[in-house]
């Protein structure tokens, strides 16, 4: 496998391997919906169980990224659940220490099964990876959907935390200013700019981070652009692979689209603000610039 490939799967793969006794697929179809009062923007994190029930990838099972693999109990929204959590949720669904997992979605810049992705390598599973294009190519090209549910038997899956790809606030505030580190807001240039504040929070971005939107690391037919544009994009920006990169966005979520296509360049360093502004932009002991 090279090294892209072991991130990314293409559909061809799949439909190959729908029957493989060792593949668990996982729909992660959800949405972030927005609605903009004057220059503040309101966002609802949903899931789309509903969609999953009508028509879903054969064999796949689902997860509600607002639900079932974060922390209900963390004030600040959408944080990856604790460990025991996240194993119980895997086991439940027949996901184990074994299983290779495909993820897709419906989103442009699959984010939400890049969140997949990173939460799963956080926990210490490395057999993962993302349907390039989705749902929505699966779909153009016509190949099977299904309503059935799977059952799967329940599976044994042994978290392992791997702290270095998480960032808390207080350690992406120590790493302001720091030589060989990198933030990287993945947000919209609006949200960046400060022309548009999301919910509660304050406008602008973290001291010092650049803007790469996820957007720019997406080709105009859905998938993700070839190796050698994604390299142009993070060269362009000056990001380095002898950096430590940490990104953010709102929620942690449209970060690890940025996260996600820097390990397919093999970028050996890579961190997610989990919190990202949903609890940056709130705290007013935290620096902020435009």
């Amino acid at each position: 496998m090279t090294e892209r490939s072991h991130f990314l799967v293409e559909t061809d793969w799949l439909a190959e391997h729908l029957h493989d006794p060792n593949l668990r697929i996982v729909d992660m179809r959800g949405y972030v919906r927005t609605v903009q009062r004057g220059d503040v923007q309101e966002a609802l994190y949903v899931g789309a169980p509903d969609e999953y029930a009508q028509e879903h990838i054969p064999g796949a099972v689902y997860i509600d990224w607002t639900q079932d693999i974060v922390d209900l109990d963390d004030p600040v929204e959408a944080q990856i659940a604790p460990p025991d959590k996240f194993a119980r949720e895997m086991e439940r669904l027949g996901i184990g220490d074994e299983h290779v997992v495909v993820a897709y979605d419906t989103h442009p810049a699959s984010q939400f099964a890049s969140r997949l992705w990173w939460a799963l390598r956080y926990y210490g599973h490395r057999e993962v990876m993302v349907l390039n294009g989705g749902l929505p190519k699966w779909q153009r090209e016509n190949r099977p959907v299904s309503s059935e549910v799977p059952a799967y038997p329940p599976a044994k899956f042994t978290p392992e935390v791997q702290s270095a790809m998480r960032a808390t606030a207080q350690d992406v505030l120590a790493a302001l200013n720091q030589p060989g580190t990198l933030l990287i807001d993945a947000r919209d240039t609006a949200q960046y700019s400060g022309e548009v504040a999301r919910g509660h929070g304050r406008a602008g971005h973290i001291p010092g981070a650049i803007n790469v939107p996820r957007e720019e690391l997406i080709a105009s037919d859905g998938t993700f652009r070839d190796s050698e544009e994604l390299r142009q994009v993070f060269t362009r920006n000056q990001v380095k692979p002898d950096e430590r990169v940490i990104a953010y966005c709102n929620g942690g979520v449209a970060a690890t689209t940025v996260l996600f296509s820097l390990a397919m360049l093999g970028y050996p360093t890579l961190t997610n603000y989990d919190g990202s502004w949903n609890e940056w932009g709130s705290r007013s002991d935290l620096p902020t610039e435009v």
